[in-house]
């Protein structure tokens, strides 16, 4: 009855600690990121205001309407002498001056500055959206390589916690063995060496494992001490083919993409400078409110109201060369963002290129350290059976663990490899699914 009330409480006291463990999985990951991380925040914000500057009012195609009040009130010591020598003077006469209305202003003609403008902002928002979506493929990227990692790691010291097992049993049967005199003592101290070893080794592994944790809780921007546990199934697309994946980053690249609205804002920005030398008309009206009052003339006080309307037009003449050496250094910007467009087409298929390349290689080896991992599994089967009885010396035994742990490393760093290279690949083709 003792024994049953005591696993009860074990059971309420550890239970709920293992309850309240997130699983999350790399999908559930990828979606808090897009919730919540800062730079995705960030880059939607720049596109919002991208998307509020789009407007033919900022490319100045709309009227400018203004309502304006003038009072001005003098105090002045007046002489006045007129043409038939009559002199009249006040001291402290008072003058003042009301004028309001309002005023429209409309540019109709500067070169068609204002439609190259539009254009333009049309591009600047294409941009964002491209440096938007650019920003959530490295945020997804960068989750999933950091959820993958955390897998690796969880595995080793799953790993490292089966050798810490099997050394001690090694250390036990080191210890029974020199109690019944089949054994030095110096089996028992190396069989414990290697036990505090094998320790060590899994303190600083869990040490790893956490600061990961803590970096991609960094990643999702939530609570950095929020405990959770990864998935350990890694699936490898072990079918990737060069040629679809060329075909998808002509299209879909986000920073070939990137590349080809700067040319394309350059140019209009040329477009702009140009329209500089030609003339500009603006049209000119409002409805205007007059009144004054003075104390000393030949009227007292006036009163007018009506509209008035017009056209100006003006044309630049010299600017002391300043059109010329705009016009050049806007040609040169243009030139300047074709060849970063090129340069950036090339860089990309290097880096498709050199990243297959890797996956291929990647690939084929899970294939052999998997083989590997099983091969080294049963040889530390056997090596541990003969050691039982005593067959096999220690540092045979202690040769076929490494080597069994060392198996399970490279496979898991075999298959976290080969995924971070499909994850690379997807991502310059820009087709990572989330």
């Amino acid at each position: 009855m003792m024994n049953k009330f005591l696993i009860l409480i074990l059971f309420f006291v550890f239970v709920p600690k293992v309850v309240a463990q997130e699983v999350l999985t790399v999908d559930e990951a990828v979606q808090i990121a897009l919730k919540n991380n800062y730079d995705i925040k960030i880059a939607t914000n720049e596109l919002s205001v991208d998307k509020e500057n789009n407007s033919i009012g900022n490319a100045g195609m709309l009227p400018q309407i203004d309502a304006s009040l003038t009072k001005n009130n003098s105090i002045q010591n007046s002489k006045q002498v007129q043409t038939n020598g009559d002199v009249r003077q006040l001291d402290n006469a008072k003058n003042n001056r009301l004028e309001y209305g309002v005023n429209l202003g409309w540019t109709i003609f500067d070169g068609m500055r204002m439609f190259a403008r539009y254009d333009q902002l049309k591009e600047l928002e294409k941009q964002g959206d491209v440096q938007l979506k650019l920003t959530v493929l490295t945020k997804v990227s960068d989750v999933m390589i950091t959820y993958y990692n955390l897998v690796q790691q969880q595995q080793l010291i799953k790993a490292l916690d089966t050798t810490i097992v099997i050394s001690k049993q090694r250390l036990k049967t080191a210890e029974n063995r020199f109690t019944i005199g089949k054994a030095s003592k110096l089996e028992v101290l190396n069989a414990q060496v290697d036990l505090n070893t094998d320790s060590s080794t899994l303190l600083k592994q869990k040490e790893f494992y956490e600061t990961t944790k803590i970096r991609l809780n960094e990643i999702l921007a939530r609570d950095l001490s929020t405990n959770f546990q990864v998935v350990e199934d890694v699936v490898v697309d072990d079918n990737l083919q060069l040629a679809e994946l060329k075909s998808l980053t002509e299209k879909q690249n986000l920073q070939l993409q990137l590349a080809l609205i700067n040319k394309r804002v350059a140019e209009l920005e040329l477009k702009q400078t140009k329209a500089t030398r030609y003339p500009t008309v603006r049209l000119n009206t409002g409805y205007t409110f007059v009144e004054t009052e003075s104390s000393l003339g030949f009227t007292s006080s006036t009163s007018s109201k009506g509209l008035n309307y017009g056209v100006t037009a003006t044309m630049p003449i010299f600017n002391g060369f300043s059109q010329n050496r705009n016009e050049k250094i806007a040609k040169i910007q243009v030139e300047n963002s074709s060849l970063v467009a090129q340069q950036q087409k090339q860089s990309v298929n290097v880096q498709l290129a050199s990243a297959y390349q890797t996956y291929l290689t990647n690939v084929e080896l899970v294939k052999l350290e998997e083989s590997n991992e099983s091969i080294a599994k049963k040889n530390m089967e056997i090596t541990l059976d003969k050691f039982k009885i005593g067959t096999v010396p220690t540092i045979e035994f202690r040769n076929a663990q490494e080597n069994y742990i060392n198996a399970i490393a490279r496979n898991s760093s075999a298959k976290f490899q080969a995924k971070i290279s499909e994850i690379v690949l997807q991502q310059i083709a820009g087709n990572i699914k989330f």
